[in-house]
């Protein structure tokens, strides 16, 4: 190799645990490159170079390089991050030495972000719950205790299967529990929160043929994706949007997804929350539909393409019966549908200090500490009803996915979001384009998939769901459209009004192709600079959503922050109505945004951001801070609807926009003239 393409064999040096600390330390030889790199710009001890460290920036090779006169130095944070990057992974390898080539310091973050995400990150995000996967799965870093699976009775096999594996495998601890025949009660599902557990899934038998013993059938699982950090399982919307930006590479995790969610409904009764124990009274947005879809699009050639589609039509479609139009969900009043799930007491997998500002007053009333009185009313030592309904609420909340904002926090529970309204009508327009398009306008619904009332094997045409859709369609324009603001707003199905709260999810109607053209041009007039900033959409405005203060928290899904799923649906939405220059505007924000976090902040991408804030967009304090913080030394995972959301952005952009990305130009700077 020439000396131009400056390859550098560096001696690492091995990192150790710190006896007592969770904190890993460099050890070995004085002239080890990482070691010097961190001790030089490292400034601040925290694993990482970013610009908030002060070192010099400048940072000689020459000394660990096995070749002579090597007189290339590495500087700026970024270059600096991405040897540092290099170095860890290499030294995780195994490796005592490295080879570095030049360009792998100077390729632009575009595209090292991009290659990250779909070569290394999609991989580590991946679970399977068998036996080659489950002592990664069944971990919960929300929860404390020994490993757990729970097999719902349908499917002895798993069972069966599991078992064998703690037997055979002590040493994972892992404990194997049916779940009872029948629907899931609140009461039941409370009652084994002291004992969470991963939720079994689905498997396919595979043939093996062991030495000797002829032909044997073994189970996989089938693969699906987790959003990282502390999320390490199948969460609903979340995989829908993270399996967007795998289509290209990771076809097969995606199909395992779909293959998932029919699992849950068939067994489950609805898509989870997340497949753990606790999440078994509630569902999230409904996203099955558009992913069957957008999967079956990207897979038609495929031999088991149609059979797929037609299991996940007829899966979504029992969900849309038995879950989503059935009461207590739909508001027969309005026809609208709410987030209504079923449960009792607080959220296990969130700690009592999440609802400090709830719980304090009745800390006072009983002369308890917060912790004492939240663990004495999840026991049912002392009852108020006051609480009862928060946490009606608080569980919709968080089935509504957006836990938690000042929207729909004490009322979400009496809401017929736009959101959720939105999903339904894109349900129904999406299985009667399946119906019609795919399966010559005849679909057959099987015993399995029967909800309550249905005769198996009955047929169903496109129509009943066009007219569904049409009706769903006259319902949001007249309970959800305000002239007034040029917006969609929720509908409270108690008090009978409006909501005055303004969300960027009042642009999910574009998406779904519900509003009118004379709707979207108010919507883009009127909606979008409510929202919009520098990097992005943020989640609601900043004036419904109030001054920030002890008594009014700062939410997550709240303004100043945004996440990936509302900017996704916004560029589609856009798109569809022909407002591409705005789409286009919005899209090169966030992957601007995003592209100097990764460069600025050593290879940082986590679940949301301050869209307001481009020098420090991850620094993120409301509720549990952010996700996808958590390392040292080179991202591993990344966030996955983040990771998504920038896969997806780039496909929509223009080569000169990538360009410009990889460049650090901010929107103001690329603006075509006129824009």
């Amino acid at each position: 190799m020439s000396k131009a393409e400056g390859q550098i064999l560096s001696k690492i040096g091995p990192l150790k645990k710190v006896p007592g600390s969770s904190q890993a330390s460099t050890t070995g030889r004085k002239d080890t490159a990482m070691r010097d790199l961190l001790q030089q710009e490292d400034t601040d001890g925290d694993g990482l170079i970013t610009i908030d460290d002060r070192g010099p920036k400048d940072f000689p090779l020459g000394n660990y390089s096995t070749q002579q006169d090597t007189d290339f130095a590495v500087q700026g944070v970024y270059q600096l991050s991405c040897l540092l990057q290099e170095l860890f992974l290499a030294q995780k390898r195994g490796l005592g030495t490295v080879a570095i080539k030049r360009s792998q310091l100077e390729e632009d973050p575009v595209h090292r972000l991009t290659r990250l995400i779909k070569t290394s990150w999609w991989e580590n995000l991946t679970r399977r719950i068998d036996a080659d996967g489950i002592q990664l799965a069944a971990p919960d870093p929300k929860m404390k205790g020994a490993p757990r699976i729970y097999v719902p009775p349908g499917v002895p096999e798993q069972h069966a299967y599991y078992t064998a594996i703690a037997k055979a495998r002590p040493e994972l601890q892992l404990d194997v529990q049916w779940l009872p025949k029948g629907e899931m009660t609140a009461g039941y599902i409370k009652s084994i929160n002291h004992e969470p557990g991963l939720l079994a899934m689905e498997m396919e038998a595979e043939l093996d043929q062991p030495e000797g013993n002829g032909i044997t059938q073994q189970l996989k699982g089938c693969p699906f994706i987790v959003p990282g950090d502390q999320f390490n399982e199948l969460y609903n919307w979340d995989a829908c949007f993270c399996a967007l930006g795998m289509l290209d590479t990771h076809l097969t995790v995606v199909k395992g997804i779909i293959k998932n969610f029919i699992f849950e409904i068939k067994h489950y009764g609805k898509i989870l929350n997340a497949n753990r124990s606790y999440y078994l009274g509630r569902s999230q947005p409904p996203l099955l539909t558009w992913l069957a879809l957008k999967t079956f699009r990207a897979m038609q050639h495929e031999p088991d393409a149609l059979d797929l589609l037609n299991s996940a039509i007829l899966a979504a479609r029992k969900e849309y019966h038995v879950w989503w139009t059935s009461k207590p969900r739909l508001d027969e009043e309005s026809g609208l549908s709410r987030y209504r799930p079923i449960g009792k007491g607080s959220p296990p997998e969130c700690g009592a200090g999440v609802f400090s500002h709830v719980f304090t007053p009745y800390a006072k009333k009983y002369g308890m500490t917060v912790e004492e009185v939240c663990t004495a009313y999840n026991d049912g030592a002392i009852t108020e009803p006051e609480l009862d309904i928060f946490f009606d609420h608080d569980r919709a909340v968080r089935e509504n996915g957006h836990d938690t904002s000042n929207r729909v926090e004490g009322l979400c529970a009496d809401l017929a979001t736009v959101d959720l309204n939105c999903l339904l009508y894109r349900i129904e327009e999406d299985i009667a384009t399946a119906i019609q398009t795919y399966f010559g306008d005849r679909l057959t619904i099987p015993a399995e998939f029967c909800a309550p009332g249905d005769q198996p094997n009955a047929i169903e045409s496109s129509n009943i769901w066009h007219e569904r859709a049409q009706k769903r369609k006259d319902l949001i324009n007249r309970y959800c459209w305000n002239e007034e603001k040029g917006m969609f707003l929720d509908y409270n199905t108690v008090t009978k009004q409006q909501s005055t709260f303004e969300g960027v999810t009042c642009l999910w109607p574009l998406w779904c192709g519900i509003a009118s053209d004379q709707q979207a041009a108010r919507l883009v007039k009127d909606a979008i600079p409510t929202f919009e900033r520098v990097g992005g959409l943020a989640s609601t405005s900043e004036k419904t959503r109030g001054r920030v203060s002890e008594a009014n928290p700062q939410k997550q899904w709240d303004y100043p922050n945004g996440w990936a799923p509302h900017q996704i649906l916004a560029w589609d939405g856009l798109r569809r109505y022909g407002y591409s220059d705005e789409s286009a505007r919005l899209n090169y924000r966030w992957l601007h945004l995003l592209t100097e976090c990764f460069r600025n902040w050593n290879g940082t991408v986590v679940e949301k951001y301050n869209v307001t804030d481009l020098k420090r967009p991850q620094k993120v304090d409301a509720e549990y801070g952010n996700q996808g913080l958590r390392f040292k030394y080179a991202p591993q995972e990344g966030f996955g609807w983040t990771n998504a959301s920038y896969i997806y952005g780039l496909s929509l952009a223009t080569s000169e926009a990538k360009e410009a990305l990889a460049q650090g130009v901010p929107w103001e700077d690329f603006a075509p003239v006129g824009s």
